[in-house]
Parts: structure tokens; sequence; C-alpha cells
């Protein structure tokens, strides 16, 4: 059974999930965005954990438990920053994807909520990292039989909103 997809635009760190995705930087120490936000709502024991970690390299990702928010996970991924396109950021934003999934696969989690990941201060063009999300979650979900039941991505802004449901729409046109 294919998960429903869902569109919000959103608070990530109010919505109730089994896995919610940090756009983390290298450190996972907190920052600023949707990370600053994560941190400051789970509270002060995702910075400890996350300093166990020792960082994540770019295109990677790492799991933590969710404390203060409604979700029991996190995880951290490490979104490329964009530098033109000629440097590999859409490989490795598509690893971002992958590696959560992956991960969210191992830790048995059902539902999971995506930021629009690098699109912030990383500067990653809005419609190209929607349909880089859109398409990788599409193409995990061919290769592989989840137990996912919902993935959500979340807009932290009108136009990223607008070209998730666009890209959407299109897909089921498609369909």
């Amino acid at each position: 059974m294919r998960p429903i997809i869902e569109i919000l635009m959103a608070d990530i760190t109010k919505i109730e999930v089994d896995a919610i995705i940090n756009a983390a930087n290298n450190s996972l120490l907190g920052g600023g965005g949707v990370d600053g936000a994560i941190h400051r709502a789970a509270g002060p024991e995702l910075l400890e954990e996350c300093r166990s970690l020792n960082g994540c390299e770019t295109g990677f990702a790492k799991i933590t438990k969710g404390y203060n928010l409604p979700s029991k996970f996190v995880i951290h991924t490490v979104g490329p920053v964009w530098f033109g396109g000629t440097f590999g950021e859409e490989d490795l934003l598509i690893s971002c994807y992958e590696e959560c999934l992956q991960l969210a696969f191992a830790n048995r989690a059902k539902s999971i909520a995506f930021p629009a990941i690098s699109t912030g201060v990383y500067g990653f063009p809005a419609d190209q990292a929607a349909f880089i999300a859109l398409n990788s979650v599409t193409e995990f979900l061919s290769r592989y039989e989840t137990d996912f039941e919902k993935i959500i991505f979340v807009a932290y802004d009108i136009k990223t909103y607008e070209e998730y449901v666009r890209l959407v729409a299109d897909n089921d046109e498609e369909d």
C-alpha cells in the first residue's frame, strides 16, 4: 500500500508524526531556520544527544530521539549549499532524502515530515528542491516495500507550498 502524501504549510515542530526531518548543519548542534526551531522545541536533551554524534557529512543523516517534540524521532540531515548546480548539489540532496527514508524505515517509523531541505539559507532553488524531494520519495517507495503510512512535505512559505502542490498535481495527472 502506498503512503498518503500530504503538503502542508505549517510549523514542523508541531506535527504529530513518528519522525521529523531536521535540515541540519554539519555540527548537528543547532543553528537557524528549521534546525534552530527543532532544537528549541525539543529541549536541551536533543543538543546533548547531538553532541555525542560527532556531526554529520553533507548528504548523510543521523537519528535521535524527539524529546519534547510530538515526534518520536528527529532525523538530522545535512543538505548541500547551492553553488549554482555544478558541484553535485542535486546528488547530495537526493542522498539526503534516501538516507532519511532508510533511517525512518530501519526505525519502523510509519509517518514522516520533511522540511524543504537546503532551500533556506543554503540557497537551493525551491522548485528544483521540491522536484528532487518528491522524486526521491517516489523512487524509494518504488524500490522498497515499506510500512510508511504518511509522508508530509512541510513548506515554510507560500511559494514553496505552491510548488509542491503543483508537482503533486502534475504527478496525479500522469498516473
